[in-house]
């Protein structure tokens, strides 16, 4: 039996209110021990209502334009009839740790729009930019009703890896005309990649986008694609004037298709979950460590001792690690 608290959250999603979304979203954020474990239990009643969405994680160089693509794709499928949630993850104030960027400011034009979602969500400088909740979040979000979830990473290697292991679909967002044009994106990031798409191909810039599409699609055939049954494409588009983005949304639902037929959508879904538990599990435990009272004793004491010398870095973790074999503390 869920207490009344519970099942208010869970009927406000269910319902598909945004107020209430938006509620939810900010209750599973939330690092307050009471949250968490309502947090928690929201998400495990929402599960059964989730998984339907396609997950799209988008990424890209500074200046790629990832706001005006994202802004110009869910606008697009708005108007297709679909329902999108964009939990594009912002970079966090060192000092505050408060979101520093306004998503909503950047994406007007699709904020405005009735079916559509924006969060944005302060990253508290985890992961390299991605929100430790940005999962509990597309699952709440699919639980309202969103059949396409969009996740904007801020571009940092690290938030790379880990939004692609949350999604279906990966896509990177270069440019052209940028000198080097494999400068500024390493091998992983290609390596991750189910598409990548040259923006702002428009103008002069259509030649040298073409030219970039050749030397990337050359790159891609070094590299050992994800899975047997899809071979990334490179295409071209103009986020600002609208073209080539309807080709790339063909090509997400034809590598939804291919993945599903085989089962390997199925598959990756469930490497993800079973890759997020061990994550959470890692992370429950640093919380613990830190948490943990003798730890917090002696924590300064054995820093100060590797920094003068007087005690190795190995000797020092393992004293402190020593704590994990006691129990206590509480994550």
């Amino acid at each position: 039996m869920i207490s009344a608290d519970i099942r208010s959250y869970v009927e406000g999603v269910l319902r598909q209110d945004r107020r209430a979304l938006s509620r939810t979203i900010t209750l599973i954020e939330s690092s307050l021990s009471a949250h968490k474990g309502t947090g928690r239990a929201v998400v495990n009643e929402l599960l059964p209502y989730t998984g339907k969405a396609v997950r799209l994680g988008i990424t890209g160089i500074p200046g790629a334009g990832k706001s005006t693509f994202i802004e110009g794709l869910g606008t697009m499928l708005v108007r297709k009839g679909h329902q999108v949630a964009v939990l594009a993850v912002d970079p966090s104030s060192p000092r505050s740790g408060g979101s520093i960027l306004a998503d909503k400011t950047r994406m007007e034009r699709l904020s405005g729009e009735e079916k559509a979602f924006i969060r944005p969500s302060p990253s508290g400088g985890t992961l390299g930019g991605v929100a430790k909740k940005t999962r509990e979040s597309m699952l709440l979000c699919e639980a309202a009703g969103f059949d396409v979830i969009i996740i904007e990473t801020v571009g940092a290697g690290q938030s790379d890896v880990a939004v692609a292991s949350m999604v279906d679909f990966f896509l990177v967002l270069m440019i052209s005309g940028a000198g080097d044009e494999l400068q500024g994106i390493k091998k992983g990031i290609l390596e991750l990649a189910d598409a990548i798409a040259i923006n702002k191909a428009d103008g002069d810039n259509v030649e040298r986008a073409r030219l970039a599409r050749k030397q990337y699609d050359t790159a891609l055939h070094f590299l050992t694609p994800s899975t047997s049954s899809w071979s990334p494409p490179v295409l071209t588009c103009s986020a600002l004037s609208m073209t080539g983005i309807d080709k790339i949304w063909e090509t997400v639902l034809a590598h939804r298709k291919k993945l599903s037929s085989t089962g390997e959508l199925e598959i990756k879904r469930k490497k993800q979950a079973l890759e997020w538990m061990w994550f959470m599990v890692k992370d429950g435990i640093k919380e613990w460590f830190y948490k943990n009272p003798d730890v917090k004793k002696l924590l300064p004491k054995i820093a100060k001792e590797v920094e003068e010398g007087a005690i190795t870095p190995t000797a020092a973790a393992s004293e402190l690690l020593f704590f994990l074999d006691q129990g206590g503390g509480e994550a």
